[in-house]
């Protein structure tokens, strides 16, 4: 079994990438392989609205400068998988907008190759953003049918600065909680997916 988180921050070390190693620890602790991928920041662009997923059908994006296909693979190898995002005027960032939406697409018409995976969306905000953040992607896993677990509270924290989000102890032990929750799930699941 193996969960990945995608941060879609540009800071590979910012609060949203603390949160989302918060949550993997759980689950690296109970011995599911764990990936932690550095989405922010990189060279992926949006869909072109090509539609050539949906005709060549090979599992793989037509537009093959930059990274998604091999985020996308990563996607594909996931049992289980972390988005996380900062609030950007109240969204998601471009570049996690844009594997939202290719990944999305691609899988879409592939045969729905995410359904029954395990998503949750993770966000920081310094004030506001955050649930339409958390908005944003789950309406990927829902499209997707893959299974949303839940946890204590919405799975966002709260900080500007770099490092200041660990500061929120609700958000922390929130994270915590999303991870065991994954592990849990996984271990359901596992016997009827394999």
């Amino acid at each position: 079994m193996k969960v990945t988180a995608f941060n879609g921050s540009p800071h590979p070390n910012g609060n949203t990438a603390l949160l989302l190693r918060k949550a993997l620890e759980p689950i690296a602790a109970a011995g599911i392989d764990t990936e932690f991928v550095q989405v922010g920041g990189s060279n992926i662009h949006g869909c072109r609205g090509c539609m050539q997923c949906a005709k060549r059908k090979d599992r793989r994006c037509a537009c093959d400068d930059d990274l998604l296909n091999t985020f996308l693979g990563k996607m594909l190898e996931s049992d289980g998988m972390l988005l996380g995002s900062p609030s950007y005027f109240c969204d998601v960032t471009s570049e996690l907008k844009a594997l939202i939406d290719r990944a999305g697409l691609v899988t879409a018409y592939n045969g729905r190759l995410l359904a029954r995976k395990l998503g949750a969306g993770v966000a920081a905000h310094r004030r506001a953003g955050g649930p339409h953040v958390m908005e944003s992607i789950n309406r990927m896993f829902l499209m997707s049918r893959m299974i949303g677990p839940g946890s204590t509270y919405w799975n966002f924290g709260v900080g500007r600065e770099p490092g200041e989000v660990a500061n929120d102890q609700e958000a922390m032990a929130n994270m915590k909680d999303l991870g065991e929750t994954f592990v849990w799930l996984l271990r359901r699941i596992a016997p009827v997916t394999a």
